[in-house]
């Protein structure tokens, strides 16, 4: 699934890990969303669209 999360991460100054302390959730795990090589769980991009104050849609790219 496509996704803005790292172009969202740095325009607020955040690292990898500091989302991922923020989400609740490993660097790891945020790397590989960024890298497109694994989707978060729906609660993981709940926490992601509140914290960039956008909806979901905006962040993830459905292709089916």
């Amino acid at each position: 699934m496509k996704n803005h999360i790292r172009d969202l991460r740095v325009a607020k100054g955040m690292t990898q890990e500091d989302l991922a302390e923020v989400i609740g959730v490993s660097r790891q795990t945020i790397n590989a969303i960024e890298k497109e090589k694994f989707d978060p769980s729906l609660p993981t991009a709940f926490k992601m669209a509140q914290l960039f104050e956008l909806p979901i849609e905006q962040i993830f790219l459905f292709e089916a």
